[in-house]
């Protein structure tokens, strides 16, 4: 899996003109899902992702996390994470797992992430969004749950 994280101080997604999800200070969370990943690697994402220490303290230095300032998260499918652009122009999505799969990862990951009492919006998997975004920093992290095999 993997995750792309930006600090934000205000999150939105719609489809069309319906807005699925809004949230203030807190974390964006592109996720995608590679063929073959399995819910250790769903629980190792949301584990790191809420403990990372990426937030300001008192004195201004990233020291915080999301469970300290009470932020919130919104989950967007991104399986484009999965992009390779080694051949060619046209990128290769081969590595994404397939939409039935993915899906339910992400629902997984998005209920893991509730079930730490945590605010979370999200897109609609598999539609055409538009994300609308203030990232703050700017902060943006990169996860991909490969680097655990090696």
């Amino acid at each position: 899996m993997r995750a792309l994280i930006q600090r934000v101080s205000f999150a939105r997604v719609a489809v069309g003109e319906e807005t699925t999800g809004e949230i203030g200070q807190g974390l964006l969370i592109f996720l995608g899902v590679k063929t073959g990943d399995e819910e250790a690697a769903l629980a190792y994402l949301v584990e790191k992702i809420i403990n990372l220490r990426i937030f300001s303290d008192e004195q201004g230095k990233m020291n915080l996390s999301l469970l300290d300032v009470g932020g919130e998260v919104m989950v967007v499918s991104q399986f484009t994470l999965y992009a390779d652009c080694r051949k060619g122009r046209r990128p290769s999505f081969q590595g994404a797992a397939p939409p039935a799969e993915s899906e339910r990862l992400y629902e997984q990951f998005i209920q893991a992430l509730r079930d730490q009492g945590l605010k979370v919006a999200t897109g609609r998997f598999g539609a055409d969004m538009q994300v609308t975004l203030v990232n703050d920093g700017p902060v943006t992290i990169f996860l991909d749950t490969d680097e655990l095999r090696g």
